[in-house]
């Protein structure tokens, strides 16, 4: 195995790991199952893409297939709406229903598997869909790491800005630019957005504990002064 091979797995491996363990984390903490199952959904995804990777699986694989669909899952809905209302559950307190909760993630499967099945057909205008969600995410997130900054929680805010930033990188880049010395199937590319979407998955659970500690001192603080709890 080159060293290429190496750190791309290695990259793959960190997301995994972030993804499964901060997944069930954001489960079995918060109970907010909109981030707890994307992630779990991008781990799966790059637990798929390592097999296939280490198989040295041919595009006719079912294999390549599942990781295509995977990944329009995700750039479509999962880490772009879904993560939006997910990240809302503290920036505005807001609960969604079991309904929207499936509703989310049905659209994800269906915008998925329409982008991933179609992709000729749908050609570029299908790649501009994935930079506008990706353009409209980044537009909240910049949003995130300011509320982060103004209630005192200037380190997370910080990486927060600092993974945003990367995360942008890598999705306008993903479909239009080859990087310079790279192989037929991208390897150093997707080592660099691997380690991207690992640490995204990273700071952003961080960071949502941090608000959601925040939040639960505010409402201490308030039920203190006899004042009506933030809904």
């Amino acid at each position: 195995m080159s060293l290429r091979e190496i750190l791309f797995a290695l990259a793959d491996l960190w997301m995994i790991a972030v993804g499964f363990v901060y997944g069930v984390k954001f489960i079995r903490n918060y109970r907010n199952y909109l981030l707890g199952i994307e992630w779990i959904v991008v781990a799966t995804s790059g637990t798929n893409f390592l097999i296939y990777g280490l198989l040295k699986a041919g595009h006719d694989s079912p294999m390549y297939a599942f990781a295509y669909f995977l990944d329009a899952f995700s750039r479509s809905i999962g880490i772009t709406l879904i993560l939006v209302l997910g990240l809302m559950r503290v920036t505005h307190r807001y609960k969604p229903s079991v309904t929207i909760d499936v509703g989310a993630f049905a659209l994800a499967g269906v915008v998925g598997f329409a982008l991933s099945t179609y992709a000729d057909e749908f050609g570029t205008p299908g790649k501009i869909f994935y930079i506008v969600a990706n353009v409209l995410t980044t537009l909240f997130l910049i949003y995130f790491s300011k509320r982060l900054w103004d209630i005192g929680e200037r380190r997370h805010a910080v990486w927060a800005a600092v993974a945003t930033a990367c995360a942008f990188v890598i999705a306008a880049i993903y479909d239009f630019v080859t990087l310079p010395g790279d192989d037929a199937e991208h390897t150093i590319f997707y080592t660099f957005a691997l380690s991207t979407w690992g640490l995204q998955m990273f700071v952003y659970y961080r960071a949502y504990r941090a608000f959601d500690v925040h939040n639960k001192r505010v409402d201490a603080d308030q039920a203190a002064d006899g004042r009506p709890v933030t809904a």
